[in-house]
């Protein structure tokens, strides 16, 4: 069964340059499924899926850990999907728009 993860990661500088960096690096990745640029205690949130426990020990150790800039993760697995959904609520973002 799969893993996923949800990680956050601070950057040692939040300049354009490490950003942009960090971003075409991430991007390239098959295993990071979502990554958002974030406000508050970390600079992104990472959604990673990857085969099992093995599988993101060996993404953290050659992949996320290697590259530069980085000066903290964390990691939270998910124990169950409670919901899941792609489809916009355009009815509510259409009537916040009038």
């Amino acid at each position: 069964m799969p893993v996923s993860v949800f990680i956050q990661v601070t950057l040692n500088h939040q300049v354009k340059k490490e950003l942009q960096d960090f971003e075409s690096v991430i991007g390239q990745w098959p295993e990071v499924m979502e990554c958002y640029l974030m406000t508050g205690d970390f600079d992104y949130l990472l959604r990673v899926v990857v085969p099992n426990l093995q599988a993101y020990q060996e993404f953290l150790d050659k992949k996320l850990t290697e590259l530069p800039g980085i000066d903290h993760i964390k990691s939270s697995f998910s124990l169950k999907q409670v919901r899941y959904r792609t489809e916009l609520p355009l009815d509510q973002l259409l009537e916040s728009q009038s």
